[in-house]
């Protein structure tokens, strides 16, 4: 699978290079590929494109004027003797 990626501009800004539809797209596709598993907020692989479509702008906005609070995350610890 072959993708096509602009060129750089460093006029650019980073975070609408990052949040641009053409990346978040292509990390959607990376998180289905690796049946990705639900978060803390219970949503499923299934779930996310209608929640992103009806909620993309409003998250994309606030990502990138510093308003987003991101909901807690799930974490497992490893205990030290299994790190190696």
């Amino acid at each position: 699978m072959r993708h096509v990626v602009e060129p750089f501009n460093p006029n650019e800004n980073l975070l609408e290079r990052i949040f641009s539809r053409e990346n978040m797209q292509l990390a959607w596709k990376r998180v289905r590929a690796n049946k990705g598993t639900a978060g803390i907020d219970k949503m499923t692989i299934a779930d996310f494109p209608v929640f992103a479509r009806e909620n993309w702008d409003k998250i994309r906005e606030s990502l990138l004027n510093g308003t987003y609070e991101a909901k807690p995350v799930r974490r497992v610890e490893i205990p030290a003797y299994y790190v190696c």
